[in-house]
């Protein structure tokens, strides 16, 4: 989980400050909703296509983007962002950040949480350039 404010690497938005929640319970809890919400838009809607992308508060949006191979990206931001930028970040992210130097790094296990400091200073210089050119 990637949030646009945090100024750390937890994932919590630092804007509404730190939950008592521990990352895992957080994730976990982040993952549930996504998983009901995909849910939820795949009994109503009429095409057969997952079309579940993004929901919005009054406070933030939440978007995801979710790979072929069922791998999910997601991404907190102010309301005010386009979905089309959103989507075009975590598709980015994605391709030139997991892909590079995750899946090609034989060193790494992609069914476990990803501990390498590369990746993480990588993803963090990869959002922080984004958000400045938003």
């Amino acid at each position: 989980v990637v949030s646009t404010q945090s100024t750390g690497s937890s994932g919590i938005n630092a804007e509404y400050g730190e939950t008592d929640m521990s990352q895992d319970e957080e994730f976990k809890l982040v993952y549930g909703m996504l998983y009901s919400l995909k849910s939820f838009v795949s009994r109503i809607s009429p095409a057969t296509s997952d079309s579940f992308q993004s929901y919005s508060t009054n406070n933030y949006k939440m978007s995801m983007y979710e790979t072929p191979s069922g791998c999910k990206f997601v991404m907190n931001t102010a309301v005010e962002w386009s979905p089309q930028a959103v989507s075009e970040i975590l598709h980015s992210l994605y391709k030139e950040v997991y892909v590079e130097f995750a899946v090609k790094n034989p060193l790494l296990n992609l069914q476990e949480t990803i501990e390498s400091e590369l990746f993480k200073s990588k993803i963090e210089t990869f959002i922080n350039t984004r958000i400045r050119e938003m």
